[in-house]
């Protein structure tokens, strides 16, 4: 543990976890683990079975979602660069991959009533919703949060106050999970635009990705020791890259899918001679 670090967001004794803020994200974790388990109860009673790996996936991606903010790994992200970069890489990027290969909003419009699929879908369909879920708004949301994160103020204030770092960490997994619903999602998605669109965002997103990781490289925030800040960088680098090849490999096995659909529907319908 680096004393750098807590110099440097002048820690205080607490962690992120501290006092009652610990309770809530377990809280909502246990929730949405019920949920989406009592989604699949309900999916199989009706003749429809889910499979069991996107429940195995929404599990694992709750957990990486919640972790960072409760247990070991909160309180030594608290107290090390390396160990906040650790929570970032598998709370912020592992998580919404996980969450978002799960397929929740399919399953939940398989197993609402009439009136609430409706309007879940309505609003699936709405102009916001198309916004924030296009690619590029996604990515920049993204992108963007990143560089606010690590290039502002609010990195320290983050490690100041354990209500501010619990905020970021929801706003890291939130939208996450918009970006790879945007780039790779399998729920419903009315106004997704063409693959050529989302890759190239999916590409500058993670050029965004690197070039940050390489600025923090060379120029730590706040007064981190230089050490340890190339170290929590080069984990942005080279695991950050490795979950976006993840999502790329995903990516491109979809669009290679789709096009072969397509030049099925082509070919039967084509005339015969």
């Amino acid at each position: 543990m680096s004393s750098g670090f807590v110099t440097a967001v002048g820690h205080d004794g607490m962690h992120p976890g501290a006092g009652s803020l610990a309770a809530i994200p377990l809280v909502f974790a246990g929730a949405a683990v019920w949920a989406y388990a009592a989604a699949v109860a309900a999916s199989r009673g009706r003749g429809r079975p889910w499979p069991v790996h996107r429940l195995a996936l929404w599990v694992a991606g709750v957990a990486l979602a919640v972790m960072p903010t409760v247990g070991p790994l909160a309180v030594a992200a608290y107290d090390s660069f390396v160990a906040h970069m650790w929570a970032h890489l598998l709370g912020g990027m592992a998580a919404p991959v996980l969450l978002v290969l799960a397929a929740p909003v399919t399953l939940a419009l398989r197993t609402m009533h009439v009136t609430p699929a409706r309007r879940l879908s309505r609003l699936l369909g709405s102009r916001p919703a198309a916004v924030v879920g296009h690619p590029a708004t996604a990515g920049l949301l993204n992108a963007g949060g990143l560089w606010l994160l690590y290039r502002s103020p609010v990195f320290e204030a983050v490690h100041g106050y354990p209500l501010m770092h619990a905020l970021v960490h929801l706003h890291l997994v939130v939208v996450g999970c918009l970006f790879t619903a945007a780039v790779i999602g399998l729920d419903p998605a009315p106004h997704r635009p063409r693959r050529l669109v989302g890759a190239v965002v999916l590409v500058l997103t993670a050029a965004s990705h690197a070039v940050l990781a390489k600025h923090l490289y060379a120029y730590p925030p706040g007064s981190l020791p230089l050490a340890e800040a190339q170290a929590g960088a080069q984990l942005m680098y080279y695991v950050g890259g490795w979950v976006e090849a993840s999502v790329v490999l995903i990516f491109c096995a979809q669009w290679y899918r789709e096009a072969g659909r397509r030049l099925a529907r082509a070919g039967r319908s084509a005339p015969i001679a």
